[in-house]
């Protein structure tokens, strides 16, 4: 056997592990070690990403405890059967590993969380939709044409991912799902084609990039200087560069294309420009700068709450900022659906706010798509609007207001709440009707009365 070169590998051979609740190994690995069965007992979570493996043990159901399992960017062209056998594994990611089947009994019964992003996957077991906990379901950028329509039963199903896939048409059960909130279907040929974006083509020499101001899974966000013949002093922008390769969400090139798609809006990081002529071949777009004092409203999901953003424990809101933020992200929502675009991950780590003010911007058309232009569109909207309603309950939770000082508001944001999380999508509003509502709230008149 081989003297092991990752150190984690070297002390888990040498039984400095014992008790570990976490293990991560980097490889290269010639195989599944063993001695990893030594940590059955404690075992919760398991991290192989990158480490060369090709197969996984039939004895896998040993770990009773594993509760999270990643093995992306390893080569599976089958996913192994065995992990049905771990009772709590409730996680699995096998991202970009060449996957092309799925064995039912391959999926432990406790699966909450399934990615199986980027691989060559064509078919989907019925027993997918026998998984009761089923809530996150990760499948872009395979060859997927339809799903098993055993996912009908899937209640608690909050979050799909469909983009780059080969449907030509969208299961007519599935804007129905109680909980379904944040879908995407972006470059599969059911969702269309979009108008060209009548938006300026800016010249790489034109911009002057400075500072990176963050990171997602498309791109890079840097702080730029954009130097306008219409100026005589540059402009400070954001620009975007897109990585070019297949995220979680889908690709690069449907997020420009949604962007672009959705024009100008206050309370959206639209595009205001497209970047031509990079000098290593890069797509861009040209986007407002934020001030810097807004920040991103909560943390992405965690492992633990798999659907649901997460706050930092001394989060607070006031009442009004509640009312300003939320009717800010009505708004872009409702000015999307207008375009006809599904904005797909309506978040609070989607969104940008001032603390101060309560205004706020919605970001990130990485899961964005068409909707459709029959009525078939509106239904889908509804899935939105119940995004909606978990950030405004969210932040409700959150809110420092004394409820018999602001009782009248208060009934109205958790009735308008329930309204959008009903289960029945047919009967929630619409984001317009929300935006209609709110203003009113808002209004100088109403704070008067008040």
């Amino acid at each position: 056997m081989d003297a092991p070169t990752d150190p984690t590998l070297h002390a888990l051979r040498r039984g400095d592990l014992a008790g570990a609740r976490e293990l991560r190994l980097g490889g290269p690995l010639a195989e599944f070690p063993p001695e990893i069965f030594g940590l059955a007992e404690t075992l919760e979570r398991l991290d192989l990403t990158g480490c060369g493996l090709t197969a996984l043990p039939d004895e896998m159901g040993r770990l009773t405890k594993l509760r999270v399992l990643f093995c992306s960017g390893n080569r599976f062209d089958r996913l192994p059967p065995s992990l049905g056998d771990c009772r709590a594994l409730s996680q699995i990611g096998f991202r970009a590993t060449g996957l092309r089947e799925v064995p039912a009994e391959a999926l432990p019964p406790s699966l909450r969380w399934l990615t199986l992003t980027d691989n060559r996957i064509a078919h989907l077991p019925d027993a997918l939709g026998a998984r009761p906990q089923l809530q996150k379901l990760m499948l872009s950028g395979n060859r997927l044409r339809a799903l098993p329509n055993s996912l009908e039963g899937a209640a608690r199903l909050e979050l799909l991912r469909l983009s780059a896939n080969g449907f030509e048409a969208l299961p007519s059960w599935l804007p129905a799902l109680p909980r379904l909130a944040w879908i995407s279907w972006a470059g599969n040929p059911v969702e269309g084609v979009s108008e060209p974006a009548d938006v300026p083509r800016v010249p790489w020499t034109a911009l002057a990039l400075g500072a990176r101001l963050g990171e997602g899974a498309s791109g890079w966000i840097h702080r730029a200087l954009w130097r306008t013949p219409a100026s005589e002093e540059p402009e400070p922008v954001a620009v975007k560069l897109f990585k070019g390769r297949m995220t979680s969400d889908g690709l690069p090139e449907r997020e420009m294309a949604a962007c672009l798609a959705a024009g100008r809006h206050p309370n959206l990081t639209g595009a205001l420009g497209q970047v031509e002529g990079h000098p290593e071949g890069g797509q861009g777009l040209l986007m407002p700068l934020i001030p810097e004092r807004w920040r991103v409203l909560a943390g992405p999901p965690s492992l633990e709450s798999c659907s649901r953003d997460v706050c930092a424990p001394d989060f607070a809101v006031s009442l009004d900022q509640v009312l300003r933020l939320a009717t800010s992200v009505a708004r872009a929502a409702a000015h999307l659906h207008g375009r006809g675009v599904l904005h797909g991950d309506l978040y609070g780590h989607n969104t940008l706010w001032d603390g101060e003010t309560g205004e706020a911007v919605l970001s990130d058309f990485g899961a964005a798509c068409l909707l459709p232009r029959d009525r078939a569109g509106e239904v889908w909207q509804r899935i939105e609007t119940r995004a909606w309603g978990i950030l405004l309950g969210e932040m409700l939770d959150r809110c420092t207001a004394e409820p018999s000082a602001d009782s009248s508001a208060l009934t109205d944001l958790r009735e308008w709440e329930q309204a959008c999380l009903q289960p029945n999508p047919r009967g929630r509003p619409s984001m317009a009707e929300v935006v209609n509502s709110l203003s009113t709230l808002l209004s100088p008149d109403r704070h008067a009365s008040g």
